[in-house]
């Protein structure tokens, strides 16, 4: 998570986002965000199930996914395909793919903005013929406490 940026400003963002847009940010898409906001490394489907499930027994899968999509539809949560995990956006105005840093060690994930980045990589992409079809670049980078050991 970016410098300063706590989950309960992150969750009051979105909260915002989705008054603004008209959406409902329903108590369970609020706790899904937030247990994500909670697990750095991301989430996947069914270990978010259960722990919802420890606090709504009759949760079933669809609840999950069904908050989930909706997450990621409005960009404020990223499916990452290379480990299947979800994790909250923690940028603000999410407007442009983002790059996502992956630890092969740990499965730390780290969301980078840059818009340099991004544009020199769309411009590669054009120039060879293609276009990027996925908000979500994941690339494999060792995290700092990986690096370190």
């Amino acid at each position: 998570m970016p410098p300063n940026t706590s989950p309960a400003v992150v969750l009051e963002r979105a909260a915002a986002a989705c008054t603004a847009r008209g959406l409902a940010f329903t108590p369970i898409r609020q706790r899904v965000l937030q247990l994500l906001l909670e697990h750095g490394k991301g989430l996947k489907a069914y270990d978010l199930l259960a722990l919802i499930k420890a606090e709504q027994p009759g949760a079933t899968p669809p609840t999950v996914y069904r908050a989930l999509d909706f997450l990621t539809e409005h960009h404020l949560a990223h499916k990452i395909e290379r480990n299947a995990t979800f994790v909250a956006c923690t940028q603000e105005n999410h407007v442009e793919p983002s790059l996502f840093l992956v630890c092969p060690k740990c499965s730390a994930i780290t969301e980078l903005q840059d818009r340099s980045v991004m544009q020199a990589l769309c411009r590669a992409l054009a120039a060879a013929g293609h276009q990027l079809d996925n908000p979500e670049v994941e690339i494999g980078a060792t995290c700092p406490n990986c690096k370190g050991s």
